[in-house]
Protein backbone atom coordinates (compact mmCIF):
# COMPACT_ATOMS: atom_id res chain seq x y z
CA UNK A 1 0.00 0.00 0.00
CA UNK A 2 2.87 2.33 0.89
CA UNK A 3 4.51 1.76 -2.52
CA UNK A 4 1.22 2.39 -4.29
CA UNK A 5 0.88 5.79 -2.60
CA UNK A 6 4.43 6.75 -3.55
CA UNK A 7 3.79 5.65 -7.13
CA UNK A 8 0.62 7.77 -7.35
CA UNK A 9 2.39 10.75 -5.78
CA UNK A 10 5.21 10.52 -8.34
CA UNK A 11 2.72 10.32 -11.20
CA UNK A 12 0.87 13.39 -9.91
CA UNK A 13 4.13 15.30 -9.53
CA UNK A 14 5.20 14.43 -13.08
CA UNK A 15 1.77 15.44 -14.38
CA UNK A 16 1.99 18.82 -12.65
CA UNK A 17 5.49 19.42 -14.00
CA UNK A 18 4.44 18.56 -17.57
CA UNK A 19 1.34 20.75 -17.28
CA UNK A 20 3.39 23.67 -15.98
CA UNK A 21 5.78 23.42 -18.92
CA UNK A 22 2.90 23.45 -21.40
CA UNK A 23 1.30 26.50 -19.77
CA UNK A 24 4.53 28.50 -19.76
CA UNK A 25 5.27 27.82 -23.47
CA UNK A 26 4.62 30.82 -25.69
CA UNK A 27 4.41 31.26 -29.42
CA UNK A 28 7.56 32.73 -30.96
CA UNK A 29 7.13 36.39 -31.72
CA UNK A 30 8.11 37.46 -35.23
CA UNK A 31 11.35 39.41 -35.34
CA UNK A 32 10.01 41.83 -37.89
CA UNK A 33 6.59 43.32 -38.43
CA UNK A 34 7.13 43.16 -42.20
CA UNK A 35 6.60 39.59 -43.48
CA UNK A 36 8.25 40.38 -46.85
CA UNK A 37 11.39 41.58 -45.10
CA UNK A 38 11.44 38.47 -42.90
CA UNK A 39 10.95 36.24 -45.95
CA UNK A 40 13.93 37.86 -47.69
CA UNK A 41 16.07 37.59 -44.55
CA UNK A 42 15.26 33.87 -44.28
CA UNK A 43 16.07 33.31 -47.96
CA UNK A 44 19.45 35.02 -47.58
CA UNK A 45 20.12 33.23 -44.28
CA UNK A 46 19.47 29.89 -46.01
CA UNK A 47 22.34 30.67 -48.41
CA UNK A 48 24.91 31.48 -45.72
CA UNK A 49 26.83 28.88 -43.69
CA UNK A 50 27.08 29.06 -39.93
CA UNK A 51 30.76 29.59 -39.20
CA UNK A 52 30.48 27.79 -35.86
CA UNK A 53 28.41 24.74 -36.85
CA UNK A 54 29.78 24.60 -40.43
CA UNK A 55 27.18 22.05 -41.44
CA UNK A 56 24.13 24.27 -41.06
CA UNK A 57 22.92 27.50 -42.53
CA UNK A 58 22.58 30.51 -40.27
CA UNK A 59 18.82 30.11 -40.67
CA UNK A 60 18.99 26.62 -39.07
CA UNK A 61 21.67 27.27 -36.47
CA UNK A 62 21.09 28.53 -32.95
CA UNK A 63 24.72 29.43 -32.29
CA UNK A 64 25.30 32.96 -31.02
CA UNK A 65 27.35 33.90 -34.09
CA UNK A 66 24.62 32.62 -36.43
CA UNK A 67 22.01 34.67 -34.59
CA UNK A 68 24.26 37.74 -34.82
CA UNK A 69 24.84 37.18 -38.55
CA UNK A 70 21.12 36.77 -39.16
CA UNK A 71 20.45 40.00 -37.26
CA UNK A 72 23.12 41.69 -39.36
CA UNK A 73 21.44 40.40 -42.53
CA UNK A 74 18.09 41.69 -41.23
CA UNK A 75 19.60 45.13 -40.57
CA UNK A 76 21.19 45.29 -44.03
CA UNK A 77 17.87 44.34 -45.68
CA UNK A 78 16.11 47.05 -43.65
CA UNK A 79 18.66 49.52 -45.03
CA UNK A 80 17.55 48.56 -48.54
CA UNK A 81 20.46 46.34 -49.56
CA UNK A 82 19.75 43.61 -52.12
CA UNK A 83 20.42 39.89 -51.72
CA UNK A 84 23.59 40.19 -53.81
CA UNK A 85 24.82 43.13 -51.72
CA UNK A 86 24.36 41.20 -48.48
CA UNK A 87 25.97 38.00 -49.80
CA UNK A 88 28.88 39.97 -51.31
CA UNK A 89 29.45 41.74 -47.99
CA UNK A 90 29.51 38.41 -46.13
CA UNK A 91 31.88 36.88 -48.72
CA UNK A 92 34.22 39.86 -48.48
CA UNK A 93 34.23 39.58 -44.71
CA UNK A 94 34.38 35.77 -44.27
CA UNK A 95 35.43 34.41 -47.67
CA UNK A 96 33.65 31.96 -49.98
CA UNK A 97 33.39 29.51 -47.08
CA UNK A 98 30.44 31.51 -45.70
CA UNK A 99 28.38 30.52 -48.75
CA UNK A 100 26.55 27.25 -48.25
CA UNK A 101 26.89 26.58 -51.99
CA UNK A 102 30.20 28.14 -53.09
CA UNK A 103 30.45 29.36 -56.69
CA UNK A 104 32.34 27.39 -59.33
CA UNK A 105 35.52 29.35 -60.01
CA UNK A 106 39.25 28.52 -60.23
CA UNK A 107 39.75 28.70 -56.47
CA UNK A 108 36.91 26.24 -55.81
CA UNK A 109 37.45 23.73 -58.65
CA UNK A 110 39.01 21.21 -56.28
CA UNK A 111 36.02 21.56 -53.98
CA UNK A 112 33.61 20.73 -56.79
CA UNK A 113 35.70 18.10 -58.60
CA UNK A 114 37.51 16.60 -55.56
CA UNK A 115 34.83 14.10 -54.52
CA UNK A 116 34.65 12.71 -58.06
CA UNK A 117 38.45 12.42 -58.20
CA UNK A 118 38.47 10.54 -54.89
CA UNK A 119 35.72 8.22 -56.14
CA UNK A 120 37.61 7.53 -59.39
CA UNK A 121 40.86 6.94 -57.45
CA UNK A 122 39.14 4.52 -55.08
CA UNK A 123 37.56 2.64 -57.98
CA UNK A 124 40.96 2.41 -59.71
CA UNK A 125 42.66 1.06 -56.58
CA UNK A 126 39.86 -1.47 -56.09
CA UNK A 127 40.11 -2.66 -59.70
CA UNK A 128 43.91 -3.02 -59.55
CA UNK A 129 43.73 -4.97 -56.27
CA UNK A 130 41.02 -7.30 -57.59
CA UNK A 131 43.05 -8.04 -60.73
CA UNK A 132 46.17 -8.78 -58.66
CA UNK A 133 44.18 -11.07 -56.39
CA UNK A 134 42.71 -12.90 -59.39
CA UNK A 135 46.22 -13.47 -60.83
CA UNK A 136 47.49 -14.79 -57.49
CA UNK A 137 44.64 -17.23 -57.05
CA UNK A 138 44.76 -18.79 -60.53
CA UNK A 139 45.91 -22.42 -60.41
CA UNK A 140 49.21 -23.14 -62.09
CA UNK A 141 49.78 -26.71 -63.30
CA UNK A 142 51.93 -28.90 -61.05
CA UNK A 143 55.41 -29.78 -62.11
CA UNK A 144 56.29 -33.45 -62.68
CA UNK A 145 58.06 -33.64 -59.31
CA UNK A 146 55.12 -32.05 -57.45
CA UNK A 147 52.70 -34.43 -59.20
CA UNK A 148 54.73 -37.48 -58.06
CA UNK A 149 54.87 -36.22 -54.46
CA UNK A 150 51.11 -35.68 -54.45
CA UNK A 151 50.42 -39.15 -55.80
CA UNK A 152 52.74 -40.76 -53.23
CA UNK A 153 51.08 -38.85 -50.38
CA UNK A 154 47.60 -39.77 -51.58
CA UNK A 155 48.64 -43.41 -52.12
CA UNK A 156 50.11 -43.66 -48.61
CA UNK A 157 47.01 -42.07 -47.05
CA UNK A 158 44.76 -44.51 -48.91
CA UNK A 159 46.76 -47.46 -47.55
CA UNK A 160 46.62 -46.06 -44.01
CA UNK A 161 42.88 -45.41 -44.29
CA UNK A 162 42.34 -48.94 -45.62
CA UNK A 163 44.19 -50.46 -42.67
CA UNK A 164 42.21 -48.43 -40.16
CA UNK A 165 38.94 -49.49 -41.73
CA UNK A 166 39.88 -53.13 -41.29
CA UNK A 167 40.89 -52.58 -37.68
CA UNK A 168 37.69 -50.77 -36.73
CA UNK A 169 35.48 -53.76 -37.53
Amino acid sequence: MYLMRRYIACLLLLGLMAGGAAVSAKEAAPLSADPELEKMVNEIAAELRCLVCQNQTIADSHADLAVDLKNQVREMVRQGKTRDDVVDYMVQRYGDFVRYRPPVKPTTYLLWVGPFLLLAGGFTILTVNLRKRRQITTDAPLSEEEQQKLESILHSKNKTAGNKKGEDY
